[in-house]
C-alpha cells in the first residue's frame, strides 16, 4: 500500500510541476487551447501514458463558471489570457496506471478578489479533513463546506461539475485496455468509475461524493480526488488533491504542493 501511495505522489506531483511550470509561461494573449496544449506536451515529455482526463484551463470569470452550463463549455476555448486576469489549470495524467488530478488556481498579475478567495479556500482543506476523521457522512461534509461558502460570501462553483460533486474516488487503472479518450476522458478511467459505481451501488457508497443522498454514507475507504471551487464577483479559485482514506484515519497524500506552501509563506510573513 505504502509503494502505491508513493506512486499517487509521484504522479500528483508531476502534475503540479506541470501546472507551475505552464503556469510560469503564460503571456497576455496565450488562448485556454494554447495552455492545454502546452500542458500536454510537457506532460507527454515526461512518461505520461493516458489521462483520466486531459487538460482543462479556464481564464478570467470562466474560472468561476460564468457562462458554464453544458459540459462543452468546460473544455478550452479561444478565449485569450489579460493583464491581471485569473486562471485555472486542471488536469489528470496517468503513469503506469498510477492517477492523480489536480487544481491549480493562479493570476496573471495581481487581482484582489483573487487573492482573497486564495486566502479563503485554505479553510476547506482542514474542514474536509476533519469532517472525514469524525466520520461524517460525506453528505454532511458536503453541506459543512456549503456553510462555510455561505459564511464567507461565496459561491459553490463545484456543484456545476457533473453530478455536482465534491470529489471523485481515484484507483489504480488496469494495465491492459486501449488508452483511448472519449470527449476528453480517458476510456479507461471511465470504465473504472462505473466499476466503482456498480460495487458501490451494492455495498451502500458512491464513488462521487456530492450533495445527493447517494452520498449521505460514511467516507468510504480509498484515494479521493477532492476539489473544493470558490467562486466571488466572477473570479473562481480551487484546489484539487488526493485524500487518503483508511479504516480509521484519513490524511492529504501530500502536504507539499504549491497551495500549502502559498499558505505557509503567508503565514510566516
Amino acid at each position: 500500500m505504502d509503494q502505491d501511495l508513493e506512486q499517487f505522489r509521484a504522479v500528483q506531483r508531476l502534475a503540479y510541476d506541470c501546472a507551475e511550470a505552464v503556469g510560469a509561461s503564460l503571456r497576455p494573449g496565450v488562448t485556454e487551447r494554447d495552455a492545454a496544449a502546452a500542458m500536454r506536451t510537457w506532460l507527454l515529455g515526461r512518461g505520461v501514458d493516458d489521462w483520466l482526463h486531459r487538460p482543462f484551463v479556464w481564464f478570467g470569470d470562466r474560472t468561476a463558471f460564468e457562462g458554464v452550463r453544458l459540459p462543452h463549455h468546460f473544455f478550452p476555448t479561444n478565449r485569450r489570457l489579460e493583464a491581471n486576469m485569473p486562471y485555472i489549470l486542471d488536469v489528470a495524467p496517468v503513469v503506469n496506471g498510477y492517477a492523480a488530478d489536480i487544481g491549480y488556481a493562479g493570476c496573471l498579475g495581481t487581482n484582489p478578489v483573487h487573492e482573497q478567495l486564495l486566502r479563503d479556500l485554505e479553510a476547506y482543506r482542514a474542514l474536509i479533513l476533519e469532517g472525514v476523521r469524525a466520520r461524517r457522512s460525506f453528505r454532511a461534509i458536503y453541506r459543512e463546506v456549503d456553510g462555510l461558502l455561505a459564511q464567507q460570501g461565496h459561491k459553490n462553483r463545484h456543484r456545476r461539475y457533473p453530478l455536482g460533486v465534491l470529489a471523485h474516488r481515484i484507483e489504480h487503472l488496469p494495465m491492459n485496455g486501449p488508452r483511448w479518450t472519449v470527449a476528453g476522458f480517458g476510456l479507461r478511467s471511465l470504465r473504472s468509475l462505473l466499476g466503482d459505481a456498480m460495487i458501490g451501488t451494492r455495498a451502500g457508497w458512491s464513488p462521487f461524493w456530492g450533495p445527493s443522498r447517494l452520498s449521505d454514507h460514511p467516507p468510504a475507504e480509498g484515494l479521493w480526488a477532492v476539489e473544493p471551487h470558490l467562486g466571488h464577483r466572477g473570479v473562481g479559485v480551487k484546489f484539487e488533491e488526493l485524500l487518503v482514506i483508511t479504516k480509521d484515519d484519513a490524511f492529504w497524500l501530500d502536504d507539499d504542493l504549491p497551495h500549502v506552501r502559498r499558505w505557509r509563506w503567508k503565514a510566516a510573513a
